[in-house]
């Protein structure tokens, strides 16, 4: 799911790759007034964001004890060519001797196949404290910079737009604008974000904050910006590790997650709730999205782990009037490479963080 700034830069940004899969035979317009104010605030939720712990919250640094590589892939809205995919990968590790983790997450966003693309680079840094002998809380930072790109040759204008060819000519040129392109077409911004999280061996929660420095990401200077920045975008999260069932020897216990997450950015809000369950090699789901006070999307999960690997697959079928005929839903793929899951044991973690390694 993509969260955005404002109700008008949503449907601004969400426009743009609609409109372009129209456009690659016929005359339609691209809808680039959002460059007049900013091309900002679009933040990539994944459905499986227990795959992707720091993307969720830099508390979540460092939750095993040897390297936690994950690999994500998004495909939001499957049935448009160009709409958005989204792209991460990311490593962490807890170091014990100064009671620290780690970790570094490289994020590839792509809106309308290379019109708007984001690159996010970001280190994360997190300390745990220990409360008691069964209560932990982990305080995270998150620093890095985003860079932002327009194919500005591949935008259409309405002075393009020709009655009868359309926004080319009988030879496949395009006509020509009068529109200027803004003075640098690629934007690099430092970022920063902060989070806690709290947990025991029955449950977590966590607060997060991103982009606490609101960067400013906008190319035209109009209006003197007065809406340009990311705006912060703060969530919340939490869940239960219940077991079921006999564990192996090893300590790997089949259980289930009841869990919840709450974010908003500016006006938008989305609410996921719903339960992961693990059975030995084979874990699955299934949650229903909310998005500002209407049903967006239930979501299906289904995966395998053996040793190291862990691969899900997940669904996001669309439950919304105004778009479940037209998007074909959306994909996500999840590799998660746990290189401590071959000898540790239940008892090194004593925690209920299970869901996110």
């Amino acid at each position: 799911m993509y969260i955005y700034g404002s109700a008008l830069k949503k449907v601004q940004q969400s426009k743009i790759p609609m409109l372009l899969n129209r456009l690659k035979n016929t005359l339609f317009i691209v809808g680039i007034l959002f460059l007049g104010i900013s091309a900002q605030a679009q933040d990539p939720i994944y459905s499986q964001y227990y795959a992707a712990p720091l993307q969720l919250n830099p508390a979540f640094a460092g939750n095993t004890l040897a390297p936690f590589i994950t690999i994500n892939y998004r495909n939001q809205w499957s049935s448009i060519p160009t709409a958005y995919q989204t792209y991460s990968v990311s490593y962490s590790q807890f170091f014990e001797e100064p009671n620290v983790g780690v970790g570094f997450m490289a994020t590839a966003d792509d809106a309308g196949e290379g019109l708007i693309t984001t690159n996010h680079f970001h280190g994360f840094f997190a300390y745990r404290l220990q409360v008691n002998r069964d209560f932990f809380l982990k305080l995270g930072v998150e620093a890095g910079f985003m860079q932002t790109t327009l194919d500005w040759n591949r935008y259409i204008f309405y002075d393009q737009i020709d009655p009868i060819d359309g926004p080319t000519d009988p030879s496949g040129m395009p006509f020509p604008s009068d529109e200027i392109p803004p003075n640098e077409l690629n934007k690099s911004i430092l970022d920063i974000s902060t989070g806690i999280l709290a947990y025991s061996r029955r449950f977590y929660g966590g607060f997060t904050l991103k982009h606490i420095n609101t960067p400013d990401d906008s190319f035209l200077n109009i209006n003197d910006n007065l809406n340009a920045g990311y705006p912060m975008r703060a969530a919340i999260h939490g869940g239960l590790q219940l077991p079921i069932g006999e564990g192996s020897r090893r300590g790997n216990q089949p259980f289930i997650s009841p869990n919840i997450l709450y974010t908003w950015q500016r006006d938008f809000a989305q609410l996921n709730i719903g339960a992961y369950a693990s059975l030995g090699p084979i874990f699955a789901g299934a949650w229903f999205r909310n998005a500002n006070n209407n049903g967006d999307a239930a979501i299906l999960l289904a995966g395998f782990q053996r040793g190291i690997l862990k691969v899900g697959y997940s669904y996001d079928f669309t439950i919304s009037q105004a778009l479940n005929t037209t998007t074909g839903g959306s994909h996500e793929i999840s590799v998660i490479l746990n290189f401590d899951a071959n000898q540790r044991r239940k008892q090194d973690y004593n925690d209920c963080l299970e869901l996110f390694r």
